[in-house]
């Protein structure tokens, strides 16, 4: 019995040893104990380059993933499917693997490469020619391990042009399609799309740069509603930080442009997966695979074909026992499709490809793996199931995705928003900050939050709209289109709900009056230089342009409210209307404050047409691109926002941008039958046309960065950059102008350039007329205190020595007149009264007109700059009174001690004002200081 389990015991051990995992565990461990030494061949090029190249060295043209392209009914499983041409040595390689159900059958293997939409390559193989004993006959028995290199010359790649070894994502694919010789019928076909190394698909970094501007300008714009005291300051400055909406609303349109049905280039889908993240879209295996078997995505990811689980009907080419399936494959068939999840995952891993072995000189890793389930044949960039295939995404599974990331942006903000929030609270506490810093956020930090979460959702309004939308077109399962079904709800009624109350609580106490108007056609210009034609309507007009005779007029109808109490404060003085409906209505100019309710219903119309329409392409296509159109002549002319850099964004760099792509797009309908290559020229000039709309983004995000920077020192009298100063006050005035949505006063014209006269002087422009005087020459009359000689002493002191003497012929006089006696006139005051001087010489005049002209210190340029920033005469004659008063400035531009504060846009809190013109900015040398003590950033 001893011997007996020592017996056992060492089978057991046998066993254990021989063990997959123990082998492949010992393996590891004896290759960590030798290194790795690199190996090399000797090659030529087609281009007759003979060098040395190394084994691991990627090819010139690769495959990536690959998939069944007879639609899942290839009569074998290939969990390995690489193809790949090296330029550097002429050479093509081939490597298959799988298995098979076809008990015996001798095969035929075709090897093609199609680019950019034509055949460039092609092949037939024998497998029994080229020592691929697997194929040689196909069996059932036996695994398919199919390896060769094939030497070819340049007459075989010829097809090829050169531009496929260097453009980005090139567009074309191999395949490899096998017959059977007793029939000539196609038993397996498998498809991988091709790659050289190059792609505009460059998430891990392009995504992140644009995330990090994305973060920037979060910050910025809630830097702006977040600081200060005053409601209707806050809400100023909030309108000019650029608006996070648009932000993400161009990266989106961006994104959803590959929702069209079109036959993209490949370039486009890798060149839009860059934007996936701002629709909800982040391409994580781990989320896909999770929610696979709830969104009805089933397959196994190990392998592709169907290893003839459906029989080809061939007209009785191909024989049952040709076909016919050994006892095992049949059983372990049934088992696998009885067997729960857990069960079809053993056996993928048991089927699945082995690693990459960097140890190995003859491995690679440029190969790709298996297709996902739900997934199009590789190489096919059709639509918008071609854009999610570039991330990885079936189209199954992209509105759950969508939604998923949506709840989690959803819970970062709550979380950052109340972090932040307690992170002010520790750092008062540790006096690490002011006590009143922040204040008016840290004790409204719950509605900060309520508005900062529903404004998250209307961010996300086009992004689930279109998704969900999408989802009720696939006829998926009843769960996610229930779930999509609710969350298109919840997004119509309570979005659009709010929308609509948010209307009628402004109007309720209006009337709405109908008033007949005119449109004038003026003649303008775009851009400077491009003449055309301005519709203008008559009754938004000023009086200097009446006088321009317009091109021609039509009828028009002005819609407008009139509110029933003239007293009642405008929506962006009226400081419970700010706080509570701020969210959606506080970036638009004061006439149109409403512009979130159109803006609602055109991304809902947009999502209409690209999730509901995709079926029928001219539809949607032609649709789109008419509502593109429509909403960028309606919001040119609305001109909504009161802010520039959103007005340049949102209405003309973005609405441009969609008019020209969704145009562009119209040239890859099937029905041209457009040239892939030319295709492909007009996917890189929308390409082209996006990436300058990025780039524009990216600088107005620092523009408005800089711009919120302003407007968090707008407390401070001093700015930390002198050089931005001027800057600084101009765009206080400039946003304190734009409030009052009225134009600004014209400026005045002055020739741009010099001119020479006929004599060659230089002729300088002509400044504008002004009240003004000149002092030309000062004469002194003779006074009474000439005669004085204390006075006269005074005057002309004695002349010290070191100083140069009078000429010879120099007479020294008195001061008195020729007219006059010999004998000194007495004057009229005490000899022991002080004379001041009563009147001043030219040389007087000049020494003090001179001190006048030196460079004033910066408090003082403030104080006497006014809006136009023109110091006047008048303005230098009292600046040495004002010195007195304000004090001296040291160099580094802090104000001496005792020096009042004055800023042009000095904040007060609300309870301070008093009027209707509470929260009105102070003005410049005004009285009134604030009582509270301001917050600096």
């Amino acid at each position: 019995m001893a011997l007996l389990g020592r017996s056992q015991h060492r089978k057991m051990l046998v066993r254990r040893l021989l063990d997959p995992p123990t082998l492949r565990a010992f393996g590891a461990f004896a290759l960590m104990s030798t290194a790795y030494a690199r190996e090399y061949i000797t090659g030529t090029s087609l281009d007759g380059v003979t060098q040395t190249l190394a084994l691991d060295r990627t090819p010139a043209l690769y495959t990536g993933d690959f998939g069944d392209c007879l639609g899942g009914e290839s009569l074998l499983n290939v969990t390995k499917f690489d193809a790949a041409f090296y330029y550097d040595n002429s050479t093509i390689l081939f490597h298959l693997d799988g298995t098979t159900n076809i008990r015996n059958e001798d095969v035929m293997l075709y090897i093609s490469v199609e680019a950019y939409g034509e055949s460039r390559f092609s092949m037939t193989v024998d497998p029994c020619h080229v020592n691929i004993n697997s194929l040689c006959p196909l069996n059932a028995t036996r695994p398919i391990e199919a390896f060769a290199l094939f030497p070819i010359g340049p007459v075989h790649v010829s097809g090829i042009p050169q531009i496929a070894y260097a453009v980005p994502d090139i567009e074309g694919f191999a395949r490899i399609q096998i017959f059977a010789n007793s029939s000539r019928t196609e038993i397996g076909c498998f498809q991988a799309a091709m790659r050289n190394g190059h792609s505009f698909s460059q998430p891990a970094s392009v995504s992140t740069v644009l995330g990090v501007f994305t973060v920037v300008a979060i910050i910025a714009s809630f830097a702006t509603a977040a600081y200060g005291v005053s409601i209707p300051h806050m809400r100023t400055h909030y309108a000019h930080s650029l608006s996070v909406l648009v932000v993400f609303e161009t990266f989106q349109s961006i994104f959803y442009s590959g929702a069209l049905s079109l036959p993209w280039p490949s370039v486009l889908p890798a060149w839009w997966s860059n934007f996936a993240w701002a629709a909800g879209l982040v391409p994580s295996s781990s989320i896909v695979h999770s929610i696979d078997p709830f969104v009805g995505v089933s397959g196994n990811r190990s392998q592709v074909g169907a290893a003839g689980s459906n029989i080809i009907n061939n007209q009785g080419g191909l024989t049952q026992q040709i076909y016919g399936r050994s006892l095992i494959s049949n059983i372990l068939s049934r088992l696998i499709h009885k067997a729960p999840a857990s069960a079809h995952k053993a056996v993928g891993a048991l089927e699945k490809r082995q690693a990459y072995n960097p140890n190995d000189p003859y491995d690679y890793n440029w190969n790709g793996d298996p297709v996902e389930p739900g997934m199009p044949l590789p190489g096919d960039w059709t639509g918008f199931a071609g854009e999610l295939s570039a991330l990885g995404i079936p189209t199954l599974n992209a509105f759950m995705v969508g939604l998923i990331w949506s709840l989690i942006a959803l819970g970062l903000v709550i979380f950052f928003l109340v972090g932040f929030k307690f992170s002010l609270e520790v750092l008062a506490k540790l006096r690490w900050i002011k006590q009143d810093r922040l204040e008016y956020f840290r004790t409204h930090w719950t509605s900060y939050l309520g508005l900062s979460v529903l404004r998250t959702l209307f961010i996300a309004t086009f992004s689930l709209f279109t998704l969900a939308i999408f989802q009720f077109t696939l006829n998926g399962p009843a769960g996610p289109t229930a779930i999509a079904a609710i969350v298109f709800f919840i997004m119509v009624v309570g979005i659009g709900g709010l929308s609509v109350y948010t209307l009628h609580f402004r109007l309720r106490s209006s009337e709405l009056s109908i008033d007949s108007d005119r449109i004038l056609l003026h003649s303008g210009k775009i851009l400077g230089f491009i003449p055309c034609v301005v519709p203008v309507r008559l009754s938004r007009l000023r009086e200097k342009e009446l006088a321009q005779k317009p091109a021609g007029s039509l009828p028009f109808i002005r819609f407008h409210f009139v509110d029933q109490d003239p007293n009642r404060k405008n929506v962006h003085l009226d400081e419970p209307w700010v706080k509570r409906f701020g969210w959606l209505s506080a970036r638009y100019r004061l006439s149109r404050w409403w512009f979130f309710a159109f803006w609602l219903v055109h991304q809902l119309a947009r999502a209409c047409f690209l999730g509901a329409a995709w079926t029928h392409l001219f539809a949607q296509l032609f649709g789109l691109f008419i509502i593109d159109i429509l909403a960028l002549i309606v919001i040119a002319a609305l001109n909504p926002y009161e802010g520039q850099r959103n007005t340049a964004l949102a209405v003309w760099l973005l609405g441009i941008t969609r008019v020209a792509t969704t145009g562009l797009s119209i040239a890859f309908l099937p029905d041209f039958n457009l040239d892939r290559m030319v295709a492909t020229v007009i996917g890189v000039v929308i390409i082209v046309i996006q990436g300058l709309l990025t780039i524009a983004v990216m600088i107005l995000i620092i523009i408005g960065g800089i711009s919120s920077w302003m407007s968090l020192s707008r407390n401070r009298e001093y700015f930390s950059s002198e050089m931005l100063e001027g800057v600084r006050i101009r765009y206080f005035e400039h946003i304190a102008q734009k409030a009052t949505d009225e134009l600004p006063p014209p400026k005045p014209k002055s020739k741009p350039k010099t001119e020479s006269e006929p004599n060659g002087t230089v002729a300088f422009p002509d400044l504008p007329k002004e009240p003004h005087f000149s002092v030309n020459s000062v004469r002194r009359a003779p006074k009474i205190e000439d005669e004085d000689e204390d006075y006269i002493a005074e005057m002309n002191p004695v002349r010290i020595s070191g100083t140069p003497a009078l000429g010879p012929g120099h007479v020294a006089k008195t001061g008195r007149t020729s007219s006059m006696s010999s004998r000194h006139s007495v004057s009229s005051l005490p000899r022991a009264a002080r004379v001041h001087r009563a009147s001043w010489s030219s040389r007087d005049f000049s020494q003090w007109q001179a001190d006048q002209d030196r460079p004033d210190p910066a408090l003082v340029q403030r104080l006497s700059s006014g809006p136009t920033h023109v110091r006047s005469d008048s303005l230098k004659l009292g600046a040495t009174r004002r010195n007195s008063s304000v004090g001296s400035l040291g160099a580094s531009g802090t104000p001496a001690p005792g020096s009042r504060p004055m800023t042009p846009t000095k904040e007060v809190a609300e309870g301070d004002c008093e009027g209707p013109d509470e929260a009105k900015e102070i003005p410049k040398g005004g009285e009134k200081e604030n009582t509270e003590n301001p917050q600096q950033p």
